[in-house]
């Protein structure tokens, strides 16, 4: 249903616009499509995130109930993006690590926080069928 000129819409909180413009682009490489006074909107590989200006931000990043990301199909692409965050000193949450192991959901996996505390998920499975 969905064709690859479709993106999927994800909107969170930032306490600080200047501060997800440099987590995004400058951090993680995304591409900084829009900025208004109240929001900033990227291109979030291949897809649309949405940084609202809030004073409703998280406290503290916690990964349940909400977070987002990206489920690479290729490994390669992952073990790039654990360069960067490794490079770039981007603060993560959690691993990398190896979840469900031993079972066909294997994967790899790491959690990162922003500047405003939304967690964001890599991963990639051994088995891409297992993507979705």
């Amino acid at each position: 249903m969905r064709n690859t000129h479709d993106a999927c819409h994800i909107a969170v909180p930032a306490k600080d616009l200047d501060e997800a413009v440099e987590f995004y682009v400058f951090g993680l490489g995304a591409k900084l499509a829009r900025r208004y006074d109240d929001r900033v909107t990227f291109d979030f590989f291949g897809d649309q995130l949405v940084c609202h200006l809030s004073d409703d931000v998280p406290e503290e990043p916690v990964m349940y109930p909400r977070h987002f990301g990206v489920s690479f199909a290729a490994a390669e692409d992952f073990d790039r993006l654990l360069r960067l965050v490794e490079h770039r000193k981007l603060r993560v949450l959690a691993g990398p690590a190896l979840r469900f192991e031993g079972t066909a959901e294997q994967h790899r996996t790491i959690a990162l926080a922003d500047p405003s505390n939304n967690v964001i998920e890599f991963k990639n499975y051994d088995d891409p069928r297992l993507q979705f």
